[in-house]
């Protein structure tokens, strides 16, 4: 959770602003999640359904975790007073508020009802359970807003909380976790997909540091096929879902993680990582971890067979990412957009982060070129496997530089120092296109 971390500007808190964020989001949220429970409970039995597994029966009712499940109502209120800028107040609150919001509109659209009957309970514990009876009805079950909301605050709190106290931070969150089930609150099944929609609201909107949506209206590269491949793969993915049925739901997690993909390859560009000063928010990572883990195996695959880094001209180095850890550098260009930092923390590093197998637009090239040239040699420049995005910007730096008259010069040096990299002869004039524009 650490790279959802910012260092915020030193500001009065904005206490005001917090108190204002409170008394709507507390109001609102009994609005609209008492009007989709109201909702619901009006409609036939017959229309209302619900999503259980054999296996629940045997989940244990512990009336004890109330507690810990009615606590998530105190921290919600004192999450926006531990903000310390009004950026981080305002991501968290709408945070907060677009889970309730996307909650209740599933709540409405699927409606949805626990299907265990709890017995009656009494003392300390059982007059919670009737105060919460008193609004919370047994609807309102996938996805999750407990967990939903339970993920937002999880974040922020891990954000502020010293690092002693870290630990008991996160036992008290995975017993408000648990509690939605030994409650019987909730069904299975509603837990991870109330994970789910706190990670995409967190990707959606993140933390200051990061913009997911700039390249929207700039002239930005797409790679149409790319984005087909990994849309035909979630398409792929999601019909085994309506078929399988079961715990073939958990597809939805990667359905999630190739969707974020195809809209990268289409446009958005590496902003999906929402990679920030060599470290990708945690939401991102959350959600990308299918394609990461799958990634992350076959790189470590193809390294086993290609060249680590080598030396291209006067201290310029290229390689894969694995070579980011020699103590010979001292510096590092990173330029995997799929990858946290590598570098130690001794050498200089530098961030520009790019899609795989696609070349950055002319601004982005321009700014990787002008840092490579300003950073104390020897210097590395690395992506994943060092085969076609280092290369591009090292061609280009070849150029730029005027080490190399023209790209077919500059591909003669790559080749000369280095056999393995991989751009088609379309990729090497769009290059020499852009490099005439950063001229």
């Amino acid at each position: 959770m650490s790279s959802d971390l910012n260092t915020q500007t030193k500001e009065q808190r904005p206490w005001r602003l917090a108190l204002l964020w409170l008394m709507l989001l507390g109001p609102g949220f009994f609005i609209f999640y008492g009007a989709a429970n109201h909702y619901t409970a009006s409609l036939p039995a017959a229309d209302i359904g619900n999503i259980v597994m054999a296996w629940e029966r045997h989940i244990p009712l512990w009336p004890w975790t109330i507690v810990p499940y009615w606590s998530i109502d105190l921290l919600y209120g004192i999450s926006l007073f531990i903000c310390t800028s009004r950026a981080e107040l305002n991501s968290h609150a709408k945070r907060l508020l677009a889970t309730s919001l996307l909650s209740c509109l599933f709540f409405v659209l699927f409606p949805l009802r626990f299907s265990f009957e709890r017995p009656e309970l009494d003392g300390a514990f059982g007059q919670l359970f009737t105060l919460l009876m008193g609004f919370d009805k047994p609807f309102n079950q996938a996805p999750s807003l407990h967990i939903g909301l339970l993920t937002v605050l999880w974040l922020r709190y891990h954000a502020h909380v010293p690092t002693r106290w870290q630990p008991l931070l996160h036992l008290w969150f995975a017993l408000i976790g648990l509690s939605v089930l030994t409650t019987w609150q909730h069904h299975f099944w509603d837990v991870p997909s109330g994970f789910l929609l706190g990670f995409i609201v967190c990707y959606l909107l993140p933390t200051p540091g990061v913009s997911l949506f700039s390249a929207l209206g700039k002239p930005r590269q797409n790679t149409p096929k790319l984005a087909l491949r990994y849309f035909a793969g979630a398409l792929l993915l999601s019909l085994s879902i309506t078929y399988l049925q079961g715990w073939a739901w958990l597809l939805l997690w990667p359905v999630t993680s190739l969707l974020i993909l195809c809209a990268a390859y289409l446009g958005l560009g590496p902003q999906v990582m929402q990679k920030d000063c060599g470290q990708r928010r945690f939401a991102a990572q959350v959600l990308l971890l299918p394609y990461s883990f799958v990634t992350q195996r076959v790189h470590r695959y193809l390294l086993k067979s290609l060249p680590g880094a080598e030396e291209i001209s006067q201290g310029v180095w290229l390689g894969p990412i694995s070579a980011a850890t020699d103590p010979r550098f001292k510096s590092v260009l990173d330029l995997a957009a799929e990858y946290d930092r590598q570098a130690p923390a001794t050498v200089i590093y530098h961030s520009c982060p790019l899609l795989d197998l696609q070349l950055p637009d002319q601004q982005t090239l321009q700014h990787c070129v002008r840092t490579l040239q300003g950073l104390p040699q020897p210097v590395l420049v690395h992506c994943a496997l060092g085969l076609t995005r280092s290369a591009a910007v090292v061609l280009a730096w070849l150029v730029v530089s005027q080490q190399a008259k023209d790209m077919n010069e500059a591909r003669e040096i790559l080749l000369r120092k280095r056999s393995h990299f991989i751009l088609s002869e379309a990729q090497l004039n769009q290059l020499a296109l852009l490099c005439d524009g950063i001229k």
